[in-house]
C-alpha cells in the first residue's frame, strides 16, 4: 500500500473510531450535486496516476484523483475515448468524481452510461478495509456487481481508490446536422429516426432567440455517416465548431443554461424517449438523449407539480441545481423496496455512517 492510500485508510479508521463524518472530495466540481455536504473534507487528489493502460485490450485503470482531462488526453493519443462523454463541470474534475456522480454526457442514449464501462474498482470502506471488485475484462463478475454499483453512489459506500474502465476507439467519421423545428416535431423525428438503421450518437433540441432547432450528431463508419447525411437532409455544421458546442452542452455552458434571475432552479427529467411534450410552465426545455433527458428552468417550489408530471410520463425529476436557500429535496422519493436496498448497502459498506451523510438520501 503506497503512502497516499495508507494516509486515507488511517484517516477513515480514525473517523470510524471517533464517529467523525467525512465528506469525500476530489476536484469539487460536483459539490452542487446531491442533497447536502456534511463532515470534514477527505481529499482524494493525492491518489493520482494511470496505473495501467492496454490500448489493444481497450482497458485503462486510473486512480481516483487523476484529472479527468488528463485521462482523456492519454486516450486521445491512442485514438480512443470514454464514449459516454462524462461532464467535467470545470478543469478540476477527477476520475473518482466521474464514477461517484454517475453522470453521462450527450451520447449516453446511444452508447450507454458510466456504469456500463466500469470493469472493476478498488474501494476503501467505512472500516478502513481496502476491497477490490471486478477486474479488467467484461466477464469477471460472479454474484453482485459491486464495482458498477459505485457509479452514482455519491461517495456513500466508501472512497473509490482506483477504477478500471472499458474504452472505445474514436469513430472514423462524425457529422452534425441542424433542423429548424418545434419541440413536438423534434420528438416525432427522433422517435422516427430511432427505428431506422442510422448511426445516431447524440441529439439536442432547444429554443434560442424564439426559434427551435434540433441538432443531431452522427458517428460511425464514413460510408454510414455520409449516407445518413444525404438521407436526412438538414444543414450540416462545421465539425470543429460543432465539437465545441457539444462539449459546451456536456458541461452546461451553452447560453440556454444562462439567463436565470437566481430564483429558478435547473430540473433534470428522465423520461421514456417516446414521452410527448410535457406541460411544464416556463421556458421551453432543452432536450437530450433522443427525448429521454429534458432540462427545465423553474422555481424549486414547483417541485410537486414537476415530479407529478414526470411520474405520469413514466420517469422522475431531479432538482439538479438550485439556489442555496432551497430546502426542496434534490432527488425524487424512492420506492420502499429500493430505499431498503440503498440503506442495506450503506450499512454494509459504511457501518459507522461516516461517508457523505445525507448526500444521496437526505435522512441517511
Amino acid at each position: 500500500m503506497d503512502s497516499a492510500l495508507h494516509q486515507i485508510v488511517e484517516r477513515i479508521r480514525a473517523a470510524g473510531t471517533d464517529a467523525t463524518p467525512l465528506c469525500i472530495r476530489g476536484g469539487g466540481t460536483k459539490d452542487f450535486y446531491g442533497e447536502a455536504l456534511h463532515g470534514d473534507f477527505l481529499d482524494t487528489t493525492s491518489l493520482t496516476g494511470i496505473t495501467s493502460y492496454e490500448p489493444s485490450e481497450l482497458v485503462v485503470t486510473a486512480r481516483t484523483g487523476t484529472p479527468l482531462a488528463e485521462l482523456e488526453a492519454v486516450l486521445a493519443e491512442k485514438g480512443q475515448c470514454l464514449p459516454f462523454e462524462p461532464p467535467h463541470f470545470g478543469p478540476a474534475g477527477t476520475v473518482g468524481g466521474m464514477v461517484a456522480a454517475g453522470l453521462s454526457g450527450p451520447a449516453r442514449a446511444s452508447v450507454g452510461a458510466v456504469r456500463d464501462y466500469v470493469l472493476g474498482a478498488t474501494l476503501v470502506n467505512g472500516r478502513g478495509d481496502v476491497l477490490r471488485f471486478g477486474g479488467q475484462v467484461m466477464k469477471n463478475v460472479a454474484g453482485y456487481d459491486v464495482s458498477r454499483v459505485l457509479a452514482g453512489s455519491l461517495g456513500t459506500l466508501g472512497v473509490i481508490a482506483e477504477v478500471s474502465l472499458k474504452v472505445l476507439p474514436v469513430a472514423p467519421a462524425e457529422a452534425t446536422l441542424e433542423f429548424a423545428c418545434s419541440q413536438a416535431d423534434a420528438l416525432r423525428l427522433l422517435n422516427e429516426w430511432g427505428g431506422r438503421p442510422l448511426p445516431l450518437n447524440a441529439s439536442c433540441w432547444f429554443e434560442y432567440g424564439g426559434a427551435g432547432a434540433l441538432y443531431l450528431r452522427l458517428r460511425g463508419a464514413v460510408a454510414a455517416v455520409e449516407a445518413a447525411c444525404t438521407h436526412l437532409g438538414g444543414e450540416r455544421k462545421d465539425n470543429a465548431r460543432a465539437a465545441a458546442d457539444w462539449q459546451a452542452l456536456r458541461d452546461q455552458q451553452l447560453p440556454w443554461f444562462d439567463g436565470s434571475d437566481g430564483t429558478d432552479a435547473l430540473w433534470r427529467l428522465s423520461v421514456p424517449q417516446t414521452a410527448p411534450v410535457l406541460a411544464i410552465d416556463g421556458n421551453a426545455p432543452l432536450i437530450e438523449w433522443h427525448g429521454a433527458q429534458r432540462w427545465y428552468k423553474a422555481p424549486p417550489d414547483q417541485a410537486a407539480r414537476i415530479r407529478e408530471i414526470a411520474r405520469a410520463a413514466g420517469g422522475h425529476a431531479t432538482l439538479f441545481r438550485a439556489p442555496a436557500s432551497s430546502a426542496i429535496p434534490r432527488f425524487d422519493a424512492l420506492s420502499a423496496p429500493i430505499a431498503r436496498i440503498h440503506r442495506a448497502l450503506m450499512q454494509e459498506f459504511d457501518p459507522h455512517r461516516i461517508f457523505n451523510r445525507g448526500r444521496l438520501l437526505a435522512d441517511a
